[in-house]
């Protein structure tokens, strides 16, 4: 069997939401979107089930997936309900949508319900994506709260900038954010801070927290955060050299020649490649771990292989475990050499099997 995998940490998630969740001194959603990053939505939430104060999730199929395996947490819907057709899932399974548009104010009020509902409305603090405009918000706030099947309200919104420390954008929105609280009842729960901001800006932790990527063990800070270091990756993505070739100095390697051996050369070469979901663009120099030391990656990425340096690693040889990525070679490390993020990296893997252990 070809022996790419990507091995499961789940005792580190574990770890990394206790800490989101002291970090925020209140409630915490972990965000299992995105088939939680890639890590395997139904096994991270079984994973968190009954300690997690809820889960979060982009759509309706994501929740059914979680109820279906028995998850019985409240469910965010972070991308709200699509048509007013899904309103009567949402009551059936009593999830909690995202209401951020005025269309959506009216399909509320449009479709009575049985059931109290739970929302949480969002406000468009500067980030221009989803949210209601500062200008609407109260109204908004007002009509949905005098509905008689809304049980409970959330206000929300999301930053765009949070991993930039030393950018203004973050206390911009939440100055806005908190102008808008003020006109809302007093007590109103609120929730702002994403991984980003639970780390690095203390003053966006409210009711709730909404760690993703941290969950994980990865994030995007651009500068260092010591909140940032108790974080654990969750997910290791390993391979192993399937054959060593010995090159003299002057010989190019992979698609295009891209690297030239400078000196008598072994090179591994690993069964991983971009068809996996490893970046097709990581350079020659991306770090990686061969059979626990530092090494390089070498030539251009091809769809199922990739080819690392083993002369300095004279034990190295045939059915040496490579780790590409995990707990000794953060995910950011390795986006940082292929012009990509951890999010795109950690949820773009493809058809490779995850191994759980740890739970």
């Amino acid at each position: 069997m070809r022996p790419t995998r990507a091995r499961i940490h789940l005792d580190a998630l574990r770890h990394n939401y206790r800490h989101a969740r002291a970090l925020g001194g209140g409630k915490a959603l972990a965000v299992v979107k995105a088939d939680a990053y890639g890590h395997g939505a139904v096994a991270c939430a079984r994973t968190l089930d009954g300690e997690a104060d809820g889960f979060g999730v982009a759509c309706m199929e994501e929740a059914l997936e979680l109820r279906e395996a028995g998850i019985r947490a409240p469910i965010v819907l972070l991308e709200g309900f699509f048509d007013a057709g899904e309103l009567p899932l949402i009551e059936r399974h009593a999830l909690w949508p995202v209401v951020a548009s005025p269309w959506q104010v009216k399909a509320l009020e449009r479709h009575p319900l049985q059931h109290p509902l739970q929302v949480w409305l969002k406000l468009d603090s500067g980030m221009h994506r989803l949210g209601l405009a500062p200008g609407e918000y109260l109204d908004a706030w007002n009509r949905v709260r005098a509905l008689p099947w809304i049980g409970g309200m959330v206000a929300m919104t999301h930053f765009s900038r949070a991993d930039e420390l030393g950018h203004p954008g973050t206390s911009d929105q939440l100055a806005t954010f908190d102008a808008t609280l003020a006109r809302l009842p007093p007590g109103t729960p609120a929730s702002v801070a994403n991984s980003a901001a639970l780390m690095a800006w203390p003053r966006t932790r409210r009711d709730w927290v909404r760690p993703g990527l941290m969950l994980y063990g990865a994030h995007t800070l651009d500068a260092p955060c010591a909140e940032a270091e108790a974080l654990r990756a969750v997910m290791a993505l390993e391979s192993k050299v399937i054959a060593v070739r010995e090159l003299a100095a002057g010989e190019p390697i992979g698609y295009g020649g891209a690297f030239v051996t400078t000196r008598p050369t072994r090179v591994g070469v690993v069964a991983a490649g971009y068809a996996d979901g490893y970046p097709q663009y990581a350079t020659s120099g991306t770090p990686v771990v061969i059979d626990g030391r530092a090494g390089e990656l070498i030539g251009r990425v091809s769809m199922d292989m990739l080819t690392v340096d083993l002369t300095d690693h004279p034990g190295a040889g045939l059915g040496s475990d490579i780790e590409l990525w995990g707990p000794r070679l953060p995910v950011a490390d390795v986006a940082a050499h292929s012009g990509n993020s951890p999010y795109r990296l950690l949820a773009g893997l493809k058809r490779v099997p995850r191994v759980e252990c740890g739970n």
